[in-house]
């Protein structure tokens, strides 16, 4: 699969990165190099082969969820470098 110049330039766009010419030239040439190995995958025979989601039988132990002592308001907001009534103070992140 071949890959342009024009794709990489867009998709660096939307991860919001910015490239000297230079770089895209070198990009678009190891992400078609990548994407020809992973084209090559293409070719296997995987008819018999059980989908997984590790490679291992193995499952996750889990713990029986069970309540604690919980920490009271005060406790909680002690280390908070700012807070006001029962919440912390954080800088703002959405503009008005």
């Amino acid at each position: 699969m071949k890959i342009s110049k024009e794709d990489v330039v867009k998709v660096a766009e939307l991860a919001r990165l910015e490239f000297k010419e230079q770089d895209v030239q070198k990009f678009t040439e190891q992400l078609g190099n990548i994407l020809e190995h992973v084209e090559k995958l293409n070719e296997l025979d995987t008819d018999n082969v059980e989908p997984t989601s590790h490679v291992l039988d193995i499952s996750t132990p889990l713990r029986e969820d069970k309540v604690d002592k919980m920490l009271t308001i005060e406790e909680v907001l002690q280390n908070a470098p700012e807070s006001e009534d029962d919440f912390f103070v954080v800088p703002q992140v959405i503009e008005d």
